[in-house]
């Protein structure tokens, strides 16, 4: 293959040269608009540290600022345009000439890259992959959404509550302090098993809220059972007093079983 005559290299310079200014103006651009925007996030989080009169004098500033700014850079250009225009700044035009031709002539090359943009460099990870995706729980079945907050109580859970607590009546925020729970989970509970929830006196409150009947009225779901007794006593003794609706008492036979009393409360 021959080599290029002058003239078409420097047609094909030519052409290097404008495809570079392109290249060159839109980058010069981009860095202008980046740098004024990093100035106004700036400034206005700076003024928005402020508030009320010490806001107002910031802005007041800004403005009083501006203004004076504006009349520096019209002082400045009126002279620069007024230097070139007498000739004696002619060399200044010939040298920024020169050197945009040669950046142009350089930024027409076909690899040729801008300068990266401060604050928009690319994440480290860009060009790997992604990670993959977490794995669901293996405890977790598909399409399963795990329960927002506490779980909710069981109903042998709501029975020992009921013997710990040893009350005739007893509050929702009774027994959600006895489970540990929250009051809300405490009614879904008891709304699942259809117990009745109504204002109730608990003994030892003063007021009335909220909660389940007990003794002889107790819902037959919450009824206790000897399971529960066993669990309660080996746990600790329920509160046996005389505001009880019922008293666990020993067997005389197994002392290893008990048998539940109710009380009458009246």
């Amino acid at each position: 293959m021959s080599a290029p005559t002058t003239v078409q290299w420097l047609r094909g310079a030519c052409v290097r040269v404008g495809a570079g200014s392109g290249r060159l103006a839109a980058h010069y651009a981009a860095r202008l608009l980046a740098f004024g925007r990093r100035r106004y996030e700036g400034i206005a989080a700076w003024v928005n540290r402020s508030s009320g009169a010490w806001w107002l004098a910031k802005l007041a500033l800004l403005f009083f600022l501006a203004g004076r700014l504006r009349l520096i850079l019209f002082a400045v250009a009126e002279r620069v345009y007024a230097r070139v225009e007498s000739g004696a700044w002619g060399w200044l035009l010939w040298t920024v000439a020169v050197l945009w031709v040669i950046g142009a002539y350089r930024a027409g090359a076909e690899d040729w890259k801008p300068k990266q943009l401060a604050g928009s460099a690319p994440d480290a990870d860009e060009d790997q992959e992604p990670a993959a995706e977490s794995e669901p729980d293996e405890a977790q079945e598909p399409g399963e959404e795990l329960p927002a907050g506490p779980p909710l109580p069981a109903l042998p859970d709501l029975r020992r509550a009921l013997l710990r607590i040893g009350t005739p009546h007893a509050h929702i925020t009774a027994l959600a302090d006895d489970l540990s729970t929250t009051p809300e989970r405490v009614r879904e509970a008891l709304a699942k098993w259809d117990v009745p929830v109504e204002p109730v006196r608990m003994k030892g409150r003063p007021s009335s809220s909220t909660g389940v009947k007990g003794g002889p009225a107790v819902h037959p779901a919450l009824a206790p059972r000897a399971e529960d007794v066993a669990v309660v006593a080996a746990g600790g003794a329920a509160n046996n007093s005389n505001n009880n609706a019922f008293e666990t008492v020993p067997d005389g036979e197994n002392p290893h079983r008990t048998h539940v009393l109710w009380k009458d409360t009246a």
